[in-house]
């Protein structure tokens, strides 16, 4: 809704209005926003409405013609969202919808009247989109996966702290690129550690206020399960098993509950990969320095956050992260318009564009420049006239 809001007050943005300069005698510079045409949002399964109101509101309000591909997994949302903008008034043909899996993907990059297409999924994807509409000379961002690094100092609200992290690695069941995965203390930190877990362990199964869902499919989550069965036996701790959610869940689905590792071991696989779960790998770093090598080497860039009191803490670790979206006492560092959403390294392909709010805006138009200069002078031009 913030960004429908935001793109509905693009005629008056100055990132949208022209700029206008006269840069000689009688020689005028402007520029207009131009929109590139038809354009195309492949969207995840986890953010079946949202991630496409990223994208909708601002190609449309920019001029643009827009086809979204629902993830396969998640197809009735948008399909009962479609007949809406009929009802809203867009003529025929300005928000199409198309169903499938890879082949459809594969001709929205290939489409020659397709100008411009948004990717949100994982990297291994993301990748492979971005290259194929490189490829025809295609304007494309494709967002892919994370491995958000959480940070805390011992100077921390060990309160607010604790809530906001269990937030962070437990909603949508984890299965969101701004969940928390790798909660770096700086020096030992029990207090923390042991509020964490005890809040993480009051969640319950189910879709109610203090419950959590479960997880997409089965490959879910024998992913999911594969990474804590690895991590015991390499010796990390299991200090909460969210696996006991097997036999305990009432309704259909594939469940696991918050999972919380205590690594000694900075190599351990679950503090690289990309799990997308509710799972949250602990390790202590016996400096700042430490910490900010741990979450450099990752080839993700999506998103990090330092917990602090103290402002040059934060701003120790703002100038030193290596990513797109940083957090000072938030867990999930979404920007809202007209900042835009998107990570760097493998969190992002193709244009070096974000997809929301100024990004967005860049991505589904062009500048066209006009240069302008009149001959005659406005003396002759009346003098003639009397």
């Amino acid at each position: 809704m913030e960004t429908l809001e935001w793109a509905i007050g693009l005629p008056s943005s100055s990132h949208f209005t022209g700029r206008f300069l006269e840069v000689g005698t009688g020689v005028t510079c402007r520029d207009e926003r131009v929109p590139v045409g038809v354009v195309a949002s492949i969207i995840p399964f986890n953010f079946p409405i949202m991630v496409p109101f990223w994208t909708i509101p601002i190609a449309l309000a920019t001029g643009n013609c827009i086809i979204l591909k629902p993830s396969e997994k998640v197809p009735l949302s948008l399909s009962f969202l479609a007949p809406l903008f009929k009802q809203a008034g867009f003529p025929d043909g300005a928000f199409q919808l198309v169903h499938g899996g890879k082949d459809v993907v594969e001709a929205i990059c290939a489409h020659p009247d397709i100008q411009a297409v948004s990717f949100v999924g994982s990297s291994t994807v993301a990748e492979i989109v971005a290259t194929q509409c490189q490829r025809v000379g295609k304007r494309v961002v494709a967002l892919g996966g994370a491995k958000n690094h959480l940070v805390a100092a011992l100077d921390c609200d060990v309160e607010v702290t604790a809530q906001d992290i269990v937030n962070s690695f437990t909603g949508c069941a984890g299965e969101r690129c701004m969940a928390a995965s790798v909660l770096l203390t700086i020096g030992e930190n029990q207090a923390l550690v042991d509020r964490i877990v005890e809040l993480a362990s009051q969640i319950h199964p189910g879709s109610a206020s203090g419950e959590m869902g479960p997880v997409i499919d089965a490959a879910a989550l024998q992913r999911i399960e594969s990474y804590i069965h690895q991590a015991e036996s390499t010796g990390a701790k299991v200090l909460l098993d969210g696996r006991v959610w097997e036999g305990r869940q009432k309704n259909a689905g594939f469940w696991i509950g918050p999972t919380i590792i205590l690594h000694s071991n900075p190599a351990d696989q679950a503090l690289q990969d990309e799990i997308f779960g509710p799972l949250l790998s602990i390790y202590s770093c016996n400096s700042p320095e430490e910490a900010i090598q741990i979450e450099k080497r990752s080839p993700y860039g999506n998103a990090a956050a330092i917990y602090t009191r103290s402002g040059l803490i934060a701003e120790w670790f703002t100038k030193r992260f290596s990513v797109g979206m940083v957090g000072v006492n938030i867990g999930i560092p979404v920007p809202r318009e007209p900042f835009s959403f998107g990570g760097i390294g493998r969190s992002r392909f193709g244009m070096q564009l974000d997809i929301t709010g100024e990004g967005g805006v860049d991505l589904f138009t062009y500048r066209r420049k006009v240069t302008t200069r009149w001959t005659e002078s406005a003396d002759s031009f009346f003098s003639s006239k009397l």
